[in-house]
């Protein structure tokens, strides 16, 4: 299993690509198949962060992160099944 420290050095990374599509390789299996989606309280700045790999499904939970440009954030406003719709259920690295 990838360290937090390692997940978070390639959600760094992926952040500064975005609102581009990053190819990187999952820190914990390698797979390029890294997902990011942002949750926030409408027109907010700051919101929270769940970044995964969909192949390993393993990843970690980030609050109070700013929202790139270009990046449409899920409102929380939302119910929750709407805004968590398509986020799986992964192992969150400590």
């Amino acid at each position: 299993m990838a360290t937090f420290d390692e997940w978070l050095t390639a959600y760094d990374i992926v952040y500064r690509e975005l609102p581009a599509t990053s190819s990187l390789a999952c820190p914990n299996c390698g797979h390029r198949t890294l997902r990011i989606i942002f949750t926030a309280p409408p027109a907010a700045e700051h919101g929270y962060v769940s970044f995964w790999c969909d192949t390993c499904l393993e990843g970690i939970y980030i609050s109070r992160a700013p929202i790139p440009a270009g990046v449409t954030a899920r409102s929380t406003d939302e119910p929750t099944e709407e805004r968590n719709r398509g986020i799986p259920d992964y192992r969150l690295a400590t």
